[in-house]
């Protein structure tokens, strides 16, 4: 009998053992593989990073079309809107900027400092000759202002040309450049005399009955003669010598003028009331 209690006792520590292995071995397989779950779940994330990025990158510009689909009709309102306030802009400020020029055209003819006190009447041009014949413009003044034919017209820079017709409230002036203008001139020190003469629209003022032994300098300022009966009054500057030389076998020089006042852009113009003495 004791022999029997001695053989049972082992078998039954040895289930014992058996059991606690088993439950050991069970535990520590849970805890490993919540560990596994855990690293797989990492790498899964890390594996599909990629994949989602690329995945983002192609879906971001179809939700920006969409959205900018959805607000193409205030974009292009805008942009309209924008368009036309930048040429409105624009257009005040090349309009505040001719403004300035024609204030400051106007002050010149106000002040004119050769013009003694001849009186003068400002006026504005209206129109420049249509014709290739004929250099000439309109003024928006006539007899009505006190204007009449063959009355001096300047800028504020110089002589321009005469009056050639005047209605009640329009003149017509021949400009110095006329081919059928002739303009008596004096230059230098000693007060020499000449004749210029137009030869067209946009052509230098070309100057007669200089001697080869007159000094004339390119640049030099020439004036109005003012001689007796003369058309227009002493000292209104007319133009400066572009070039100036004797040709071979000539007794005259070869001069040019440039006119002193911008005939092709003429805004405002004053006009003498001065008549030739008899």
């Amino acid at each position: 009998m004791a022999l029997t209690r001695r053989s049972t006792r082992p078998r039954f520590t040895l289930l014992l053992l058996v059991l606690a292995a088993v439950t050991i071995i069970t535990i520590a397989y849970r805890g490993h593989a919540d560990s596994v779950i855990n690293s797989i779940k990492g790498d899964a994330l890390d594996a599909f990073a990629p994949v989602q990025s690329a995945v983002g990158d192609v879906t971001r510009p179809i939700g920006n079309f969409f959205d900018g689909a959805a607000h193409y009709g205030s974009l292009q309102s805008e942009n309209a809107r924008l368009r036309a306030e930048n040429s409105r802009l624009q257009t005040q400020a090349l309009q505040s900027a001719d403004a300035q020029a024609s204030y400051q055209a106007l002050l010149k003819t106000l002040n004119l400092p050769w013009a003694q006190n001849i009186p003068t009447v400002p006026a504005e041009v209206v129109a420049n000759s249509a014709s290739n014949f004929e250099a000439s413009i309109q003024l928006n003044k006539g007899r009505d202002d006190g204007i009449d034919t063959g009355m001096p017209v300047v800028s504020g820079s110089g002589l321009v040309g005469r009056v050639v017709v005047a209605s009640r409230s329009r003149s017509t002036v021949l400009l110095v450049t006329d081919p059928t203008s002739n303009v008596g001139v004096r230059f230098g020190p000693a007060g020499n005399l000449a004749v210029a003469a137009g030869q067209g629209t946009g052509a230098p003022v070309r100057v007669d009955l200089i001697p080869p032994q007159v000094p004339v300098d390119k640049g030099e300022l020439m004036y109005t003669s003012g001689l007796q009966q003369s058309i227009y009054p002493p000292g209104v500057p007319i133009g400066t010598v572009l070039t100036s030389g004797v040709p071979r076998g000539s007794f005259e020089q070869a001069v040019t003028l440039a006119p002193v006042a911008d005939l092709a852009r003429l805004q405002f113009v004053a006009v003498m009331q001065w008549a030739p003495k008899s």
